[in-house]
């Protein structure tokens, strides 16, 4: 039995879906009031990781449990470490000794991004941006001292279908605008969902995984300008590129604050948001689960972005 956190969200609904259709056994531990619209294959067990209810009977029975809940945006620093590090802990001292194998879904962000261009391996010293990025690494390093063995693995930018994440960017496409800040290219890595969960399996299953910590991405880093032509090309609209200056940007991040505080609704847009886009390059280097799982995530770019923005159109979130 694989019990899956998250389940509920963008990766982990990916996830609960590959396992059903693999035959696995799957529990997905869920929050009450969480949608349960793509877990028909699943079981579920309700509880609360940030509070640490629930998880005895979430893990009756389970061989493997893949952590895949957290939080993105958080209106205060605290929201962050609650949802991300003390979430993290609770599960982990659950598991104790029992033999389960745990794989922890953390975030490049941990790590922080490359300094030099060049691609970021594993092993690299953490220097994290971000709140978010810090609630990450605490959470890695709490789960490591906790669960010698466990599985660490850190995706980069994830996109696919069901993804909130780059839409209103896609959407603003859509239109034939694209907005990028000014300060010349970008450059990131990034997987298609469908690929980092295949990845994500292979970490639960591969004896050598045990200790280890790995980045899951596609090989080629992408520009915001590339990921941008290349959604501009697939939806056949011309996009005219709109530089936006850092300044106009840092606002927007600071503006976005003052709303999400107003609305008591956390938005993905932040001045932390911001300091991250700033940076020239978010690159890992993916060598080490090519040779240590035998992963590699092999969906480009194009393709992803045909199969996300198809499943877009048809669920009437995007038009073109």
């Amino acid at each position: 039995m694989i019990l899956v956190t998250g389940g509920s969200g963008f990766i982990g609904g990916h996830l609960v879906e590959l396992l059903a259709a693999r035959g696995e056994a799957v529990r997905c531990l869920v929050r009450p009031r969480s949608s349960l619209q793509y877990l028909r294959a699943a079981e579920f067990a309700y509880g609360d990781l940030a509070k640490g209810q629930g998880l005895e009977a979430a893990l009756d029975g389970v061989d493997t449990v893949i952590h895949a809940a957290g939080v993105i945006k958080a209106l205060t620093p605290e929201g962050y470490f609650e949802g991300n590090t003390k979430a993290s802990e609770n599960l982990a001292r659950a598991i104790g000794g029992r033999p389960i194998r745990l794989v922890h879904v953390s975030s490049l962000a941990a790590i922080g991004p490359s300094v030099d261009g060049v691609p970021i391996t594993e092993d690299a010293e953490p220097h994290p941006l971000t709140y978010y990025g810090k609630s990450k690494l605490e959470a890695e390093r709490t789960v490591r001292r906790l669960l010698p063995d466990a599985v660490i693995v850190r995706p980069p930018v994830v996109y696919g279908p069901r993804d909130t994440g780059v839409l209103q960017m896609f959407k603003s496409v859509s239109r034939g605008l694209a907005l990028e800040i000014a300060g010349g290219d970008r450059w990131f890595s990034a997987i298609y969902v469908k690929d980092l969960v295949r990845g994500l399996v292979a970490a639960a299953r591969s004896p050598a995984a045990a200790g280890r910590s790995y980045f899951l991405a596609h090989p080629a880093p992408v520009s915001w300008g590339g990921l941008t032509t290349a959604a501009a090309r697939v939806m056949g609209r011309p996009a005219r590129i709109v530089r936006v200056p850092v300044a106009a940007a840092q606002a927007l991040g600071y503006f976005s604050e003052v709303w999400a505080w107003i609305a008591r609704k956390p938005g993905i847009v932040s001045r932390e948001k911001i300091r991250e886009a700033l940076c020239p390059f978010w690159t890992c280097d993916t060598r080490r689960a090519a040779v240590e799982l035998g992963f590699e995530a092999g969906t480009a770019l194009e393709t992803g972005l045909a199969e996300t923005l198809k499943w877009y159109k048809e669920a009437r979130w995007l038009r073109f």
